[in-house]
């Protein structure tokens, strides 16, 4: 039996062909998918432009970003076609779900998501029995890569972080206050243009501690306002995502100081999700 696995996000969607012994068939990427952004057609489009060693799978398990409960259908409608595929096969979930599936398997635990937003969920090991909404990064996401950004800036540029760390950051992106408020404020996908900001913390943070101290206190937020709410801190605590990846260290002091137990964390959910569906 051959199952398509998909990690579908607003930019990229990672498809992995696996036998249901879990041996890689192939590995493909393609434009990233997102119903709330995207018209029927157009994802359409993106679905059959996917090459042939994809199609006609036995299983289909796709999980995306923006995929709200009135667009599965459409979605599973639309694999089972571009991909020739039985639609009694195909699963279209939310990311989340895939979160927690790749983090948690079959077993209880809090699964979250770091990368350029951030969201969480308490898993009874088959389903999303809690989620605290993330809001997005204007009135919410604490410990995303968009919002450590944000604070980011807000330091350099209020002094709550030292002077020549602001010109090395002016000299490193050529760019002056008013430029950053432009480009913040008067351009697109400005949560994304702040998430890129992430690699000049993680770049300096060994030369000026107060880089990482910013980090572990957008993970404390994120913690206090998004996970304490579950009253579950007997559970593991797992993430996956760029963010949790690349400042597990700060992550699980947060959680240390918060009396949580950071499991493990991870770049991305695929290979959790091989396991899930492949044991």
């Amino acid at each position: 039996m051959n199952i398509l696995i998909a990690d579908s996000g607003s930019t990229k969607t990672d498809w992995v062909l696996v036998t249901d012994k879990g041996e890689v068939r192939a590995r493909e990427k393609s434009e990233g998918i997102n119903p709330v952004h995207q018209q029927q057609e157009t994802i359409a489009g993106i679905l059959s432009q996917l090459p042939e060693t994809l199609a006609r799978p036995d299983r289909v398990c796709f999980y995306g970003s923006g995929l709200r409960p009135e667009y599965r259908n459409m979605m599973r409608q639309q694999l089972a076609k571009q991909l020739d595929a039985d639609p009694d096969s195909v699963e279209a979930e939310g990311d989340l779900l895939g979160a927690a599936r790749a983090l948690c398997c079959r077993e209880e635990g809090i699964a979250c998501i770091l990368g350029t937003g951030a969201n969480s969920c308490v898993y009874d090991g088959s389903s999303i029995v809690a989620n605290t909404p993330p809001m997005g990064y204007v009135l919410g996401d604490e410990g995303s890569g968009a919002v450590i950004g944000r604070n980011l800036l807000n330091g350099l540029y209020k002094g709550a972080l030292p002077e020549e760390l602001r010109k090395l950051f002016e000299e490193t992106y050529g760019m002056t206050l008013a430029e950053v408020i432009e480009r913040v404020y008067r351009k697109p996908l400005a949560n994304r243009w702040l998430a890129s900001l992430s690699p000049f913390i993680s770049q300096h943070k060994g030369e000026y501690p107060e880089l990482g101290e910013l980090v572990v206190r957008s993970f404390a937020d994120f913690l206090r306002n998004n996970i304490r709410p579950y009253r579950r801190n007997e559970l593991p605590l797992s993430a996956t995502g760029s963010i949790a990846h690349y400042y597990h260290d700060e992550l699980a002091r947060a959680c240390t100081d918060e009396g949580l137990l950071l499991k493990h964390t991870c770049a991305s959910p695929m290979e959790g999700l091989i396991r899930y569906h492949t044991i």
